[in-house]
């Protein structure tokens, strides 16, 4: 049985953590606001600086723990925030961030352009990294993925997009009869 559910939720300085009609969590803090919808079967309950989240039945039980986690990354998102870092490896394969724009050079016949999210920022390191930030870790997770799907790391040279802290097992290529 997760206990993570029952895990009381430290609420910073500067941050406030509300529940709305429609059973809402709305978190502000210094970098902006977040909003999540909870389940109905799940109820918040605030004391001064934390939050304990109670269910009313069993049926709620699976999405205890789910609910506690998103209103912690949450709580962090506004607070400090997310960062994702994504490197390219091969010849000629590049970043290019101009506005909201990324192009990614990957080896194809054409660049591939892809639109930032308005509420994600994409900072050009060099050439061959970027990093992703924002303060909604689903946002952030997945924007990241979706440029690292364009250009997959391979197995036997390592060439692809990748994340920055990513280890890929490297394969033995064919050896001579």
């Amino acid at each position: 049985m997760s206990r993570i559910g029952r895990k009381p939720i430290n609420i910073p300085a500067g941050v406030e953590v509300t529940i709305n009609e429609g059973n809402e969590v709305t978190v502000k803090g210094p970098k902006g606001e977040l909003n999540q919808v909870m389940l109905k079967d799940i109820t918040m309950k605030q004391e001064e600086n934390t939050i304990i989240l109670e269910r009313k039945n069993e049926n709620a039980k699976a999405m205890h723990g789910t609910m506690n986690a998103l209103i912690q990354n949450m709580i962090i998102g506004v607070t400090k925030g997310y960062e994702k870092g994504l490197e390219i490896l091969g010849v000629g394969y590049k970043f290019n961030v101009q506005g909201q724009k990324l192009t990614i050079n990957a080896g194809y016949s054409h660049p591939v352009v892809m639109d930032i999210p308005a509420e994600l920022t994409v900072e050009q390191v060099s050439n061959t990294e970027i990093t992703v930030k924002g303060i909604d870790k689903v946002l952030v997770g997945e924007f990241a993925a979706n440029v690292r799907k364009i250009r997959k790391p391979e197995p036997y040279k390592g060439k692809g997009i990748r994340y920055q802290d990513e280890h890929i097992i490297r394969k033995v290529g064919k050896k001579a009869a």
